[in-house]
């Protein structure tokens, strides 16, 4: 696999960082943040209107027909300017289980409007039980004439807040436990009870409780007990996506952290002169360079490999890049000594992030099991 930009993708990824480092600074997302507003409507729509949204989504619907490069290269400039707006949970792994879990009617009718930012659709599908992996299910839908009733509790729900509709799993009352069937609910169904729950970094998820939702046979994502695959799909995306973004982060605190040994002095020298603190710059440096080239590795594997070894390599890659990020992230702090543990200063809430990244789409210590299954 050749991983160097074409130009096409170099475009992409300045096109992105320009729009960051002007409209994303971080005095601005840190007011949103302590306002408690999550994401701006008017970053989502320049996010559509640059193209981003569309980027990896199909061209018969709406899209510009990319793939999982430019998924990541958009995330990990979104990662360096740690945004809030719902790109992983939204315009990632809904998304992309929409592209692979959709009749082709429900792809004309929806993907367009993902791709234009005009509708968002949240991936409801993890459950106490189950803690970010698709299974177990224990969410049942039940057949009731034509249509069905669906009755369970959907836990974190990535981006529910801004979601207009879920992809939600659940299994056919008497169904085996992996056929798993996905339903589009819209958000202000009768029987939905929904509640925002604010997380450690500044972002929203939802969590969902369905008390006897009622749905068409049209709700029927593609086909009745055929959505594990389609569900898979969109996770995959979404773990190489998170991991794109986090090491997206860690080169923006290794930046930010070496450019503050240059300038913070004590005995009259920069402090960056005393060899230990640059010893452990290149622990950092070698820690993102290591996670780096695991995001290649999941890159690789998720665009060539079988299903079997992708989702062993995707996990692998979770696991990996997100303790890299907490090292990272944590050294940071540390080496800009008190500044770094202020909520003024931006270091920490990279930390924060790489703290609640750790348990988002399945926990590392879930996908490190499934290495060794």
């Amino acid at each position: 696999m050749d991983f160097k930009l074409n130009s096409e993708q170099q475009l992409l990824q300045d096109s992105v960082r320009r729009y960051i480092g002007k409209a994303y600074a971080f005095e601005t997302r840190a007011a949103a943040v302590n306002a408690r507003k999550g994401a701006s409507l008017d970053h989502w729509q320049a996010f559509a209107d640059n193209g981003w949204l569309a980027a990896a989504l199909p061209e018969a619907y709406g899209g510009l027909g990319g793939n999982l490069v430019d998924t990541a290269l958009i995330a990990q400039e979104l990662g360096r300017g740690l945004v809030l707006e719902p790109y992983l949970g939204c315009a990632v792994v809904a998304a992309q289980t929409l592209a692979a879990g959709g009749t082709t009617a429900q792809k004309a009718r929806l993907l367009p409007l993902l791709a234009d930012g005009s509708h968002r659709i949240a991936l409801a599908y993890s459950e106490l039980a189950s803690r970010g992996t698709p299974l177990p299910v224990a969410t049942i839908a039940r057949q009731v004439g034509d249509g069905y009733v669906l009755q369970g509790r959907k836990s974190l729900v990535l981006s529910g807040c801004m979601a207009q509709q879920y992809i939600v799993s659940a299994r056919i009352d008497g169904a085996p436990a992996d056929q798993i069937t996905l339903f589009l609910v819209d958000a202000d169904a009768a029987g939905l009870v929904r509640q925002a729950l604010p997380l450690h970094d500044g972002t929203w998820a939802e969590e969902l409780v369905l008390e006897g939702v009622q749905l068409t046979a049209a709700a029927v994502l593609g086909e009745p007990g055929r959505g594990l695959a389609a569900l898979q799909a969109g996770l995959s995306h979404g773990v190489v996506a998170l991991g794109a973004e986090l090491v997206g982060a860690m080169e923006r605190v290794i930046e930010a952290t070496a450019e503050y040994l240059k300038t913070r002095k004590q005995f009259g020298v920069a402090i960056g002169s005393f060899q230990s603190l640059q010893h452990r710059i290149a622990d950092m440096a070698a820690e993102m360079e290591t996670a780096r080239s695991m995001l290649f590795v999941a890159l690789d594997s998720a665009l060539n490999d079988d299903a079997a070894t992708r989702q062993r390599t995707l996990s692998g890659a979770k696991a990996l890049i997100g303790r890299a990020a907490k090292f990272v992230c944590g050294q940071g702090i540390q080496l800009h000594g008190g500044i770094g543990m202020t909520e003024e200063y931006l270091i920490g809430h990279y930390f924060k992030r790489a703290v609640v990244a750790e348990l988002q789409l399945g926990s590392i210590e879930r996908h490190e099991a499934a290495c060794m299954a």
